[in-house]
């Protein structure tokens, strides 16, 4: 086996046919880490019938000492099962990277190793998972492991909703909660639209805080991805959220009174009456929800009547398939749920154009218990994704001297 440089042209012929094709690797991923301090670089791995089998794109910066560490985002693209082919790839990127003054290669290759329901119940298995596992300890890649949250590089379990029904029959599949707060964001007069001048500058205000990346970087990504990359916003008009608000108020007053009437002809140990008085108490706290909606809308109508941006997202599409690569809205108009909205109206675009799946992004794989995540995971699974979990993140160490040197350093620093 040998190692090459390849070209972009090259590196996106290879990477577009592959199994495991996606959005990271590619050269337009690439080209846009090279704005932020990182080196790129495009490899092939030839057989000796000068065949080009396996190929990555790597980002790398040096660390210590000249000393470089490098990445392969949802990378390597190449057949892991071939325990033979694996050893010499390895043995190459030694022989060829540990001498270039590359310390460490880290690598998280999206193969899924099983689908699961949005319950985190498994459909199907990767029966490949185990030998691939083997294959990649026996060459001498260490295992980060199977980790729950968001201990690697990229997350290592993902929500995508499944675009092969009608949009109708999409929205049945959500969860009743989902459903209703779609609904509570259309009546709150809440608009989703895509910014044709792709102005990133009012969603940066949203996600700088979560995402810690400079405004640059999106703007890098828009520029490179091209016609693959949108930008959604979620904007508030004033006039029918105060229209829409006053509305719901008055028909939830009349439903509370009517429960209120329902309580008394119940005994009071009746099972039927302990039902109406928690619909009773769930309609006095709608009640405060519309009202103070209805003084937000006032409010907001006198100062901006104009209207408002309250949150937006990004969504790259590859491979007739569309990745919400980051999202941010308002905390305080967190109430009107624009964030389920804004997801359901990408999930009705991109299915109108025939597109396979939305990608809603990272979640935890733990289903069962509390944890800080919850919240996040509710939210996505609410949509009724089926859950891919990847098999994970893995290091393998080029040149064992300099790697140790860097650990005593950082040990001692």
């Amino acid at each position: 086996m040998k190692i090459v440089t390849l070209n972009k042209d090259q590196f996106n012929r290879f990477a577009s046919k592959h199994r495991y094709r996606n959005l990271y690797q590619t050269s337009a991923y690439a080209k846009s880490m090279l704005r932020f301090g990182y080196s790129v670089h495009f490899l092939g791995f030839v057989n000796e019938k000068n065949s080009l089998i396996g190929a990555t794109f790597i980002a790398y910066k040096e660390v210590f000492m000249n000393y470089k560490i490098a990445y392969a985002p949802r990378g390597i693209l190449f057949d892991f099962i071939d325990s033979n082919q694996v050893r010499a790839m390895v043995e190459k990127l030694k022989q060829v990277l540990g001498k270039q003054g590359f310390m460490l290669l880290r690598m998280d290759p999206y193969i899924p190793i099983t689908i699961r329901s949005n319950d985190g119940n498994i459909i199907n298995i990767n029966n490949e998972e185990n030998i691939i596992l083997e294959n990649l300890a026996t060459a001498g890649f260490e295992y980060k492991g199977k980790n729950l949250y968001f201990e690697n590089e990229k997350p290592r379990w993902e929500a995508l909703v499944l675009l092969n029904k009608p949009t109708q029959m999409i929205f049945e599949s959500f969860d009743k909660r989902t459903r209703n707060k779609i609904r509570k964001a259309l009546n709150s007069g809440i608009q989703i639209y895509k910014d044709a001048n792709q102005n990133i500058k009012p969603l940066y205000e949203f996600i700088k805080k979560s995402e810690r990346k400079p405004a640059s970087y999106y703007q890098e990504l828009c520029k490179n991805f091209k016609d693959n990359f949108n930008i959604y916003y979620a904007k508030i008009n004033p006039e029918a959220f105060v229209i829409t608000s006053q509305k719901m108020y008055e028909q939830e007053i009349q439903n509370n009174e009517q429960l209120a009437e329902q309580i008394q002809t119940y005994d009071t140990n009746d099972k039927e009456r302990m039902n109406i008085l928690n619909k009773k108490m769930e309609s006095d706290k709608l009640m405060t929800v519309y009202k103070n909606h209805m003084l937000m809308a006032t409010e907001l109508l006198k100062k901006q009547p104009e209207g408002i941006i309250i949150g937006g997202a990004i969504v790259i599409d590859y491979d007739k398939a569309a990745y919400i690569l980051s999202e941010g809205f308002s905390d305080e108009y967190s109430t009107l749920n624009a964030n389920y909205l804004m997801k359901w109206q990408i999930i009705c675009d991109y299915s109108n154009k025939q597109f396979k799946y939305v990608n809603l992004g990272g979640i935890a794989g733990n289903f069962k218990e509390e944890n800080e995540y919850s919240g996040l995971n509710e939210t996505k699974l609410g949509f009724n994704p089926v859950v891919s979990e990847y098999i994970g993140e893995f290091d393998v160490i080029l040149n064992n001297f300099a790697y140790g040197l860097f650990k005593n350093f950082k040990k001692n620093k």
